[in-house]
């Protein structure tokens, strides 16, 4: 039975977990994720964690911030004055900046009066990440 090499096309179902075991995402009840290994469509921790494994094989890895969504930048915390901010604002409300060519998603975190604090982290930045993996095919 042949081995996953980087570069193969390989199709997995998973299960993504926070350290204390609470799911934050499956593809329980979807098609399997389909991607290159090793390649640049996931994050590292996920795409490497492949490479080697044969069809069928089950496996559970834990990725640290640096193979996963990075670690958390408090520079990307900011404080916009509300005037900036659009009408009905409110904390927990998904947001987009433009900065030059690119959009910037955001997420209204706390609010004042004056100001709405809006953080542009990934979520699962900074977060350990336990993903269950299982190798249905290789192309």
């Amino acid at each position: 039975m042949s081995e996953v090499k980087a570069g193969d096309k390989v199709q997995v179902h998973y299960t993504g977990k926070f350290e204390d075991g609470e799911v934050f995402d499956s593809s329980d009840g979807r098609e399997p994720l389909a991607f290159s290994a090793g390649g640049p469509e996931l994050i590292p921790g996920v795409s490497n964690a492949v490479v080697g494994m044969k069809l069928g094989d089950k496996k559970s890895v834990t990725i640290q911030p640096e193979q996963g969504y990075g670690p958390r930048n408090e520079d990307m915390v900011q404080q916009v004055p509300i005037d900036r901010m659009p009408e009905g604002v409110q904390v927990g409300m998904q947001l987009q900046a433009q900065v030059e060519d690119q959009v910037i998603p955001l997420v209204v975190t706390a609010m004042t009066e004056e100001y709405a604090e809006v953080d542009a982290n990934h979520p699962l930045a900074g977060k350990v990440l336990v993903f269950d993996l299982e190798l249905v095919s290789i192309d």
